[in-house]
């Protein structure tokens, strides 16, 4: 049969085998969608735990950054990478599909990945094998599977939007591109942040929901009616029904006339000895942690005293973006074939990261003001990055007269008084003339001779 432009080869069934299958490795997933996860007793639900609000902010935050990323076909130009434009492979950065642009494409791998902990890509040939759309995958419809040999598959269930009409038993491992999160437990099955946070974020929720229901109960808690005596079931049944019907939901408020020694006894904890408020604030700060996301840019802390927005977005790229962006950047590479090609040039995709400081103008003049002042950009480069023309005499790095080449420099170093500090060596001296010789100086110079009174006597007209 064929899937998305190639040929299936038949695998007979016996021949694979599931990662999941319990030999010599830990079953985190039960390769069904919902529960998944068991901690203290309490039931975690993948799709609950992303309705989590801070949860929920980390996923959506980091897929929305690296969603702002133009890629970049680069070649390898001498030791230098340049972006070019290609029909086998342009086309496809633009438009990775018939219904979703780059960044929608890209939302969509990175929150597979961080809710799921696996991003599977289908790939889509055309008649010339070339790939022409990629398709993310729903991870609950992908298994991956390994053969006796050690090959690796994929049972792809059907998926109509990414044109797969039928299931795939087992899809080779070149025609998916499977993109992994932290593999705790098999190289082929990666682990989602939710791992580490679902309990802390489900906590959250049933805070939230205690809360809830406090406040739709008109902020009284819950409570017991107690009786100086023993009473029987169907009394304390009938107690119990009238009290909830008479003076429970919308009737909280009116007035209970109790007889028999009835009494009232609040039973709940409040909010206050609860500390519910410190409670929210360790579970949103769990969860930033997993994610690696600083707490302030989701709302779960206030944002630093200073304020220097540079320092704040690396620190944020360098602990949560990049290795996401890394990751898609080889996985893309692999996945189409990239690298040194058969015509000896060498390809591969970059994101710009352009796109993060998009919003700070400051940030990023600044940043293009050092490199043209120090030659490490010419100003059409940095006036490029503005989405500025080229103007006449800017395609030249421009330094100030007064600096010097390291060859330069690097000469006056090989000296043996580099910095100057020896005296010069003193002029030659005078030589001491008679005046016999003076005077034959003086008429040989200027045509005449001095009489003994001094008076010049012409010999010559010049």
């Amino acid at each position: 049969m064929r899937f998305l432009g190639f040929e299936i080869r038949r695998v007979k069934a016996t021949t694979l085998s599931g990662v999941h299958d319990n030999r010599g490795w830990s079953t985190v997933f039960d390769w069904k969608p919902g529960a998944w996860q068991q901690n203290a007793g309490i039931e975690i639900n993948e799709f609950t735990v992303m309705s989590q609000a801070t949860v929920f902010a980390c996923m959506t935050l980091i897929a929305s950054d690296i969603g702002k990323l133009r890629p970049k076909l680069m070649q390898k130009q001498g030791e230098i990478w340049v972006e070019i434009e290609s029909p086998a492979f342009s086309p496809l950065l633009r438009k990775p599909n018939q219904f979703q642009t780059w960044q929608k494409f890209v939302e969509g791998w990175v929150l597979s990945k961080l809710s799921r902990g696996n991003t599977v890509v289908a790939k889509e040939r055309d008649d010339r094998s070339v790939v022409r759309q990629m398709h993310v995958l729903d991870w609950g419809r992908v298994t991956p599977l390994i053969a006796n040999n050690g090959s690796v598959f994929y049972r792809l269930g059907e998926d109509q939007l990414s044109k797969i009409t039928a299931d795939i038993p087992a899809a080779p491992a070149s025609e998916v591109i499977h993109d992994r999160g932290s593999c705790l437990f098999h190289p082929l099955v990666g682990v989602s942040p939710i791992f580490a946070c679902g309990l802390a974020a489900m906590q959250a929720m049933k805070i939230q929901q205690n809360s809830a229901k406090f406040f739709e109960n008109m902020s009284r808690p819950s409570g017991i009616l107690t009786a100086p005596a023993e009473i029987k079931d169907d009394v304390a049944k009938r107690l119990k029904d009238a009290w909830e019907t008479n003076f429970s939901g919308n009737n909280i408020g009116k007035v209970a006339v109790l007889g028999d020694g009835l009494k009232y006894e609040s039973m709940s904890v409040n909010p206050v000895d609860a500390q519910l408020v410190e409670q929210l604030k360790l579970s949103a700060e769990q969860v930033c942690s997993v994610f690696h996301v600083p707490s302030y840019m989701v709302g779960a802390a206030p944002p630093p005293p200073y304020n220097n927005v540079e320092a704040l977005h690396q620190q944020y790229y360098s602990q949560c973006l990049q290795a996401l962006i890394e990751s898609i950047e080889a996985s893309l590479d692999e996945g189409l074939g990239l690298g040194k090609m058969s015509d000896g040039k060498t390809l591969g995709i970059e994101l710009d990261l352009d796109g993060l400081l998009r919003m700070d103008s400051a940030t990023h003049i600044e940043v293009l003001s050092k490199a043209v002042g120090s030659a490490i950009m010419a100003p059409d480069e940095a006036r490029q990055k503005r989405n500025l023309p080229p103007v006449k005499g800017g395609a030249t790095p421009y330094l100030q007269q007064q600096n010097y080449s390291l060859e330069a420099l690097a000469k006056r170093d090989a000296g043996e008084d580099p910095f100057g500090k020896a005296q010069p060596p003193a002029p030659p001296a005078t030589p001491t003339t008679t005046p016999e010789e003076q005077d034959k100086h003086f008429v040989h110079e200027f045509g005449f001779e001095l009489h003994a009174n001094g008076a010049p006597e012409v010999l010559f007209h010049a």
